[in-house]
């Protein structure tokens, strides 16, 4: 009784100190003070080029430029790293106009809803400061002086209001076009196209009509001072410094010259572009539709304009510098949206020398040397080209071994190509401050390209820089359609050992390795398949063991493809590599590609997937029909398998693997063996309607869309056949086929019933074959009628014998001998040492 109370006593502590432990634990869990509004995600900066540009501005005192955009975004630029990104709040519309306020840290936008907006740009953050809409008319050119405060508006209708921009309200002062024109005329001048005050007078402004009509208007006296008339459309006007003079340009590619004195009839009319035609009249050409006129003090003025050519496929990428007489023509990437003369002064009345010129184009931001022969390109420092080619993939690494940046960049270096003509001088724009990243450690973005390209960028500061670009394109035939299966879908970079693989739209992965020098070498190719449907019989032809060749042809009996027969052709794929040698520069470099081939005249699948062990040198990728996996440094295929093989309804361990030899090799084989036994073990479940499974010989290599697996390794199974008295009789013996006992059956239970005869590999060490029925389940018994160890073998013609032993059999002792069954099956036999010959006599008496 006392231990009784003891044990209570001791079970009673133990109860106490886990309650005691568990309030602890329980006090001790840390509390989540963490909450979703805790968290925001932000835009830190933004790189690339504005999508769709529409207009440029330029503060030349904050030496700072302005792009807008057709989906109400504005970028603001300096120097390299100073970059800006706002958009327009609550609306998606285009930004047709950028007015900047010298030295104010003000910007006016005018977006296609008929808003202006006035920006306070000295903050970190922009906002809007005032607003003003326009309800009954479309704007459609605005005007505002240097240190003024009026802002002229110009609208579709032809009128001019004038907007206070202080308090951002209109001032009533209009004027409207029929008080412009003049009165015998009774014709609509259409919208108003330009604005500008005259330098040398404030107070006259100069109003440019849609139909070719230019009006001075003097704004104190509120009447028209004079009218100059063109017979074609007007596009632009600039003004020459001293006020006197000004050039008017048209839709007919001309540049007239007009003066204040003589309005009645122009200076000068020119046609820098046109030629005589047959008749002696010059030809059409397309209109202007910018030009500039700037001064220098001691030399020839400018005159700068785009458009103006009769060459319809440059006449939109095209910029005219005219000095004196000298014309040059610089033809562009894409086509010119906007241009802006840069200067050192923002007043017009003053001699203003430009230096340089901006020009937007509809896919890059060009600066333009003035000061050098030739009129070269400065380069251009901002990442504006990682849209060059629309990326179609991308990479972010962070934390970078520090040697990989500057390997990069000095291969990058080396494959730049030399320029004639870029200006040795510095980027023109370098307004703004920006500080140093507070990342201190180093990080790298890799992009894929749709032509092919892998681009490589140095992220660790706030500017984007390119280090190295990479053309996987060089590697194949060239195409004569688009650049479609090129583009890169997917990339893996192993920063330790420097292998960059990718995964292209075309079906094909190539495996690419670092070296900082030039070299000449073929690149390995390895042909495969996946098809996306089960298909027995057409597997071993369509998976035939993947072949490795190099550019040249397929490659002897290196590379695993050792007992295989080659294909007489490759299959059809959506790339070709370029016979030959192969000229490798600097850099990655191609060591080995896979190509998927068509199936049924259809593309394979995208890759999904790709992945790299650089601690085996393997590389998997797959895609919606199979998995794949290289072996790249014996550059041979490692594995194919389908995926209805990887994720099948049935057991994985239970699916047979097929053979990898071609449809034709194993009629040959099964041809040549005769009336042997047949060389793979089949079983054959009619009462299930499976299909027969062959057990392959082992090889040494992968196979096509099937396991890598001996037939020793194979389960044993129920073979269900027709009842016994249906079976034909033959004897056994010599090479007959002969029937086996089956551990297993669908109910759990062992079973001899109904066999089916199945051929029965032999076990290692064994004699021939016996043909005496009473050498039961003896694998190492020695034969009455041969000397020698003899292979299992067992009888089930006797019904009486079969019913004894599945009885036996059912019990414990019996399911031990089924293991032992399942060894000789397997090919291992039966335990040597002790116990042995009794476990062997025991079996021997149990089938007896």
């Amino acid at each position: 009784m006392s231990r009784i109370k003891k044990l209570g006593k001791v079970i009673d502590g133990i109860r106490h100190s886990m309650t005691e432990t568990r309030q602890k634990t329980e006090s001790s869990e840390i509390v989540e003070t963490l909450q979703p509004i805790n968290f925001h995600v932000c835009e830190t900066v933004r790189y690339g080029f504005p999508y769709q540009p529409t207009t440029a501005a330029y503060d030349p005192v904050q030496n700072l430029i302005a792009i807008g955009t057709k989906s109400a975004v504005i970028r603001l630029f300096g120097q390299p790293g100073v970059d800006c990104c706002i958009k327009h709040p609550d609306t998606n519309a285009a930004v047709l106009q950028l007015l900047f306020l010298a030295n104010e840290g003000a910007l006016i936008s005018v977006s296609s809803n008929d808003n202006i907006h006035l920006w306070n740009i000295r903050q970190k953050k922009p906002e809007i400061v005032h607003s003003l809409r326009f309800e009954k008319e479309k704007i459609s050119f605005c005007h505002l002086p240097v240190q003024c405060k009026w802002l002229y508006v110009g609208t579709e209708r032809g009128n001019v209001h004038i907007v206070n921009i202080e308090c951002f309200q209109l001032s009533g002062y209009v004027i409207n076009w029929n008080r412009a024109i003049d009165i015998s005329d009774k014709k609509h001048p259409g919208a108003v196209v330009h604005l500008s005050d005259n330098p040398a007078d404030p107070g006259k402004l100069l109003i440019g009509f849609e139909s070719g009509l230019i009006v001075a208007w003097d704004l104190k006296s509120r009447q028209v001072e004079a009218r100059f008339s063109y017979a074609e459309g007007l596009t632009c006007i600039s003004w020459h410094h001293e006020g006197k003079q000004f050039l008017s340009a048209h839709i007919d590619g001309s540049l007239v010259t007009w003066n204040l004195r003589t309005p009645g009839k122009p200076h000068s009319i020119q046609l820098p572009h046109a030629r005589d035609g047959p008749e002696g009249r010059p030809e059409s050409c397309f209109p202007i539709a910018k030009v500039a006129w700037r001064t220098v003090r001691n030399g020839e003025a400018f005159v700068i304009f785009s458009g103006g050519l009769a060459n319809p496929a440059t006449a939109a990428s095209s910029l005219t510098v005219m000095r004196g007489k000298s014309v040059s023509v610089l033809d562009m990437a894409s086509a010119i949206v906007d241009f802006i003369p840069l200067c050192d002064t923002p007043h017009v009345a003053d001699f203003q020398a430009p230096y340089a010129v901006a020009v937007l184009l509809e896919k890059g931001l060009v600066v333009v040397d003035l000061t050098s022969a030739g009129y070269p390109c400065f380069e251009n420092p901002y990442a504006m080209d990682v849209h060059e080619s629309p990326v179609t993939c991308c990479r972010y690494l962070a934390d970078c071994p520090p040697d990989l940046i500057p390997a990069l960049y000095s291969v990058g270096a080396k494959a730049k190509p030399s320029h004639a003509a870029r200006s040795s001088g510095q980027w023109p724009i370098k307004g703004g401050k920006w500080g140093v990243s507070a990342c201190s450690y180093p990080e790298m973005l890799v992009t894929g390209h749709a032509d092919g390209s892998v681009k490589f960028w140095d992220a660790s500061a706030v500017m984007l820089q390119v280090l190295y670009t990479l053309k996987t394109g060089k590697l194949f035939e060239r195409r004569t359609t688009t650049d479609e299966p090129l583009a890169i879908s997917r990339l893996v970079l192993c920063q330790d050992s420097r292998v960059l693989v990718v995964a292209a739209a075309g079906g094909h992965v190539v495996v690419f390795r670092f070296c900082q020098h030039e070299a000449t070498a073929d690149v390995s190719v390895v042909h495969t398949t996946l098809l996306s449907e089960l298909d027995e019989h057409a597997s071993a032809d369509a998976h035939d063991a993947g072949r490795t060749r190099s550019s040249q042809g397929v490659s002897g009996d290196k590379g695993g493809v050792q007992g295989q027969a080659a294909l007489s052709h490759d299959p059809k794929t959506s790339v070709q590599v370029r016979a030959g040698a192969h000229k490798l520069a600097p850099g990655y470099q191609a060591d080995l590609v896979c190509l998927l081939g068509w199936v049924d005249d259809e593309p394979p699948a995208p890759v999904s997937s790709l992945a790299y062990s650089s601690a085996y040198g393997t590389v998997a990728f797959g895609n919606d029909n199979g998995l794949v996996v290289l072996d790249c440094l014996q550059k041979t295929l490692l594995l194919c398998v389908s995926t209805a093989d990887l994720y099948g309804t049935q057991d994985p361990h239970a699916r047979t693997p097929r053979t990898p030899l071609s449809r034709k090799e194993q009629d040959s084989r099964h041809a040549s063996d005769g009336a042997k036994t047949p060389p793979s073990e089949q079983v054959t479940r009619q009462g299930r309607g499976l299909p027969v499974r062959t057990a392959p010989r082992a090889t040494s290599r992968g196979l096509s869309r099937t396991h890598s697996a001996a037939s020793h390794s194979l389960p044993l199974t129920l073979a269900r056949g027709p009842p016994l008295a249906e079976q034909p009789s033959q004897p056994l013996g010599g090479d007959s086929p002969l029937s086996v006992l089956s551990p297993t059956a669908p109910s759990g239970q062992p079973a001899l019933q109904q066999l089916q005869p199945i051929a029965v590999p032999a076990v290692r060490g064994a004699g021939p074959r016996c043909s005496s029925l009473r050498c039961l389940l003896s694998p190492w018994r020695p034969c009455r009628r041969r000397r020698g160890r003899e292979r299992l073998c067992l009888s089930a013609t006797d019904a009486s014998r079969s019913a004894r032993a599945q009885r036996r059999l059912s019990t414990g002792q019996g399911r031990r001998l089924l293991a032992q069954l399942e060894r000789v099956q397997h090919g291992d036999g039966l335990p040597r040492g002790r116990g042995g010959p009794r476990l062997r006599g025991r079996v021997h008496q149990e089938a007896r």
